[in-house]
């Protein structure tokens, strides 16, 4: 059988995500590959998310309701057991999808070693056409653990994954983490599976005041140090070291854009040995108003 007929799965978790929601499921609908489900799962939303889920009369769409409110991987976790195609892909309400997506990813699963692709990702202003390529560089392909520790560039809206793999070894999401559940389990996935990748943008990423991540930093830096408490032993010295600056500089962005100098100053000068490049010059000196225009993508 092509993979072309086989059954992709797509997991869209929504929490109260009637803003976007209509344009991302148009995304979906509008696949050029048809063999498809759509499994919504509605995580207690409060706001009009079901009744806008409801005009789309389409018998791939499936409606679930969680029983409570859960945390966001615990919902994925919940939705993924509803999924009965042999691949698995994740939409989150506030993204949308390139209308070759599956079609293009599909393709790629053409060895059986093969259990994961992703792609690259445009990044969005909100309400706004404005938008950056998040990767300006040549994706790795293989068997790229230690790629993804020194770079790490997935972002779940162009992933699809062999499901069968994801059974075989009973890998879920980890609960315990609000912001970084993604990070770790594709890290996890990348020591045992076969990446492959699409180079162009495949899905499109959209920032905003209410993105998760954007607004909740610093449980974003608690839960990268639990990561690396919890991982070093696997690490080699090298790969310890990045991870510290990755963490040394998510703490000076965090730092900065709350608009103290003197504590920027004091902590850059702190973590100097692992922070100090040319950029990190520039930003601790750069007025916010500056770069919030420049790195709106933070």
């Amino acid at each position: 059988m092509k993979n072309k007929e086989k059954l992709v799965s797509i997991i869209l978790n929504c929490y109260n995500g009637e803003q976007y929601l209509r344009e991302t499921l148009t995304s979906v609908i509008n696949q050029t590959y048809k063999n498809w489900e759509l499994i919504f799962w509605d995580n207690k939303s409060t706001d009009k998310s079901k009744i806008i889920f409801s005009t789309f009369q389409n018998n791939k769409f499936k409606y679930f309701k969680s029983k409570k409110h859960t945390s966001l991987y615990a919902a994925r976790n919940l939705a993924m057991k509803k999924a009965k195609g042999e691949f698995v892909s994740f939409i989150d309400a506030d993204d949308t999808w390139k209308k070759d997506k599956l079609k293009l990813q599909t393709k790629l699963f053409d060895e059986k070693e093969v259990g994961f692709v992703y792609g690259n990702i445009w990044l969005r202003k909100e309400d706004s056409q404005k938008r950056k390529k998040f990767i300006n560089y040549r994706i790795k392909e293989g068997y790229i653990f230690k790629n993804l520790i020194n770079k790490y560039n997935i972002f779940i809206s162009t992933v699809i994954i062999r499901q069968s793999f994801l059974k075989k070894i009973k890998k879920n999401f980890n609960n315990k983490y609000n912001i970084i559940g993604d990070y770790d389990f594709f890290l996890n996935l990348s020591e045992k599976f076969k990446f492959r990748a699409i180079q162009e943008p495949v899905a499109t990423y959209r920032l905003h005041k209410n993105s998760l991540s954007f607004s909740k930093r610093g449980t974003e830096i608690y839960e990268f140090n639990d990561w690396f408490k919890n991982n070093k032993k696997k690490l080699n010295k090298e790969e310890r070291t990045i991870f510290k600056k990755k963490i040394s500089q998510l703490n000076f962005y965090n730092v900065k854009f709350k608009g103290n100098f003197i504590k920027t100053l004091l902590f850059f000068l702190k973590f100097i040995n692992l922070i100090l490049n040319l950029k990190n010059l520039i930003i601790l000196f750069a007025p916010r108003f500056l770069l919030k225009k420049i790195m709106w993508f933070y």
